[in-house]
């Protein structure tokens, strides 16, 4: 989308709406947090509609910096987590490489074969992931049946070697903690669109923070100005 249809209609200007998505991603604020901060620069708006831009803007940062992305390494760490929505408990996807960097993710409502085979397309098509030379997962039975599957289609190497051995994940598992830990204050996912929106903005934040942009450093200066030239805003 160009930057005069992104923001077309919008009552604030594009830095101050990219504000907001950007606090409420990174950082564990609630909506109505957002809107008190905001009032100290003298803006008053309500929190429904920071809301709106939440998850309006949280997937479209999510596809506008995958094309940014360094190449992962070919040795995933497989792992999913809990997340709840609407009083519902569904299944976060995750995987990153020996080095920690994100590969994907994938919000289910189901953990089984399906699902892990949905996340390791999913994976696979993204620009900035190598074709996997290992993968580790737990004890889940899911994994080796999804990827046997996937080989059988000729969409994943045969000779790819999968390890259950849980220790070797702890690097992954430590990696759900920023997103468990961002999700945890919310007051609830509404409904599995808006998780999967809200969750996309978080883990591009949560990627961006990690330093795996091809040539931008770690400083918040500079993260700002990144996201301000993905959306067509830089000074």
């Amino acid at each position: 989308m160009e930057k005069q249809n992104l923001f077309k209609w919008k009552h604030y200007q594009p830095d101050i709406i990219l504000l907001t998505v950007r606090w409420y991603l990174r950082y564990n604020l609630s909506f109505r947090d957002v809107v008190e901060m905001m009032e100290e620069r003298g803006l008053a708006m309500a929190h429904t509609t920071i809301m709106r831009w939440v998850h309006q803007y949280g997937p479209e940062l999510d596809k506008r910096v995958r094309p940014h992305l360094k190449q992962t390494n070919d040795s995933w760490r497989v792992d999913e987590t809990y997340v709840k929505v609407k009083t519902q408990w569904m299944y976060l996807y995750r995987a990153v490489d020996s080095k920690g960097n994100t590969i994907d993710f994938y919000l289910s409502k189901t953990r089984d074969y399906k699902a892990a085979k949905c996340f390791f397309k999913k994976a696979l098509r993204s620009l900035h992931v190598s074709k996997p030379r290992v993968i580790t997962v737990d004890k889940n039975p899911a994994y080796p049946i999804a990827i046997k599957e996937l080989k059988n289609e000729k969409k994943m190497p045969v000779g790819i070697q999968i390890r259950q051995v849980k220790y070797l994940n702890n690097i992954v598992e430590q990696d759900h903690r920023f997103i468990k830990k961002r999700i945890r204050p919310m007051l609830g996912l509404k409904s599995f669109q808006t998780a999967t929106s809200i969750i996309s903005g978080i883990e591009a934040m949560h990627i961006i923070k990690k330093g795996q942009l091809t040539s931008w450093n770690q400083s918040v200066q500079n993260q700002v100005k990144f996201i301000h030239q993905l959306f067509g805003i830089a000074a």
